[in-house]
């Protein structure tokens, strides 16, 4: 069974992801990282390129690529729950965990990140990321099994408490 990280951008998939990978000693897909080598570009080159939608059907390729793996952290991108057809996939072999922080943990860790390119034009990137988290909130919700608040940034008792909703005893703490 693979343990699937979703959530908006700078809610900690990547850092929580490492730390579970490492506590767990299980392999660590970023599914992002699979993306841009899939691509042979970063994800604003191929935004830039191809549009969000050519980007949403190589995260959907790479989602069905991964599925099928077993005993795996999945870092997922933040849009990954925009299409039903990858939550049912990686719901075949995972258990998903939306990671969640409040907006003001958000920002402080994504603004100035220039592998992030906007996801809507005309507004303040603020304003961005409000609108985006509350179109998403419901997609991330439905779709996870269990959600964490990582706002006060302890990825040791987020990975600790993921293991034990996972009922994880095998592992080296």
């Amino acid at each position: 069974m693979n343990i699937v990280l979703i959530g908006y951008r700078g809610t900690g998939k990547t850092t929580i992801g490492k730390a579970l990978a490492g506590r767990l000693k299980r392999r660590l897909i970023g599914m992002d990282a699979f993306i841009v080598e899939k691509g042979g570009m970063t994800i604003p080159e191929i935004v830039e390129r191809y549009g969000w939608d050519r980007f949403r059907d190589m995260e959907s390729a790479v989602t069905r690529d991964i599925s099928g793996l077993d005993n795996c952290i999945i870092d997922c991108g933040g849009g990954v729950i925009l299409r039903d057809e990858n939550i049912s996939n990686l719901k075949k072999n995972g258990t998903i965990v939306l990671l969640t922080a409040d907006m003001e943990s958000i920002i402080d860790r994504i603004k100035g990140d220039s592998n992030r390119p906007p996801l809507k034009d005309g507004i303040t990137f603020e304003e961005e990321q409000k609108r985006v988290i509350e179109e998403r909130r419901e997609r991330y919700l439905r779709a996870a099994d269990y959600t964490l608040d990582t706002s006060d940034g302890n990825v040791e008792e987020v990975v600790d408490k993921i293991i034990q909703f996972c009922n994880l005893t095998h592992y080296d703490k």
